[in-house]
């Protein structure tokens, strides 16, 4: 939630839904509140995944912090995948565009963060 708060308020008033000049190019108002609301959910989500969720993952921190930024690069990229087609493909409003996003990303993150980034050894993952 957290992230699509930030993202609504750089995009309609920080950014204001404007293109956003960066040296000799311009990004979409939509990909800049994207890269915004990042800064704050990439740490704070960390912490939330170590010490609220997988709490019982034995690996050490920085090999989860390591395999916690391969997971969200992987994140960055759908965000930004969906966001182009969503808003500039679909043409949707970038809100709604971003809450569809964020659900699908979450859960594609969730099932990364449990069977990657915060593994539990021993656990066996095969219902068989």
């Amino acid at each position: 939630m957290v992230d699509l708060i930030v993202y609504f308020i750089s995009y309609n008033f920080i950014f204001d839904k404007q293109p956003v000049p960066v040296g000799h190019i311009e990004i979409g108002a939509h990909i800049a509140a994207f890269l915004v609301s990042f800064t704050i959910s990439f740490p704070m989500g960390f912490i939330l995944s170590k010490y609220v969720v997988f709490t019982t993952s034995a690996l050490r921190g920085r090999v989860q912090l390591f395999r916690y930024g391969l997971t969200v690069m992987s994140c960055i990229g759908l965000n930004y995948l969906f966001l182009k087609i969503f808003v500039d493909v679909l043409g949707w409003y970038a809100t709604p565009s971003k809450a569809l996003t964020t659900l699908l990303v979450a859960v594609y993150s969730y099932f990364t963060q449990q069977y990657f980034s915060f593994k539990v050894k021993g656990k066996n993952v095969s219902s068989t």
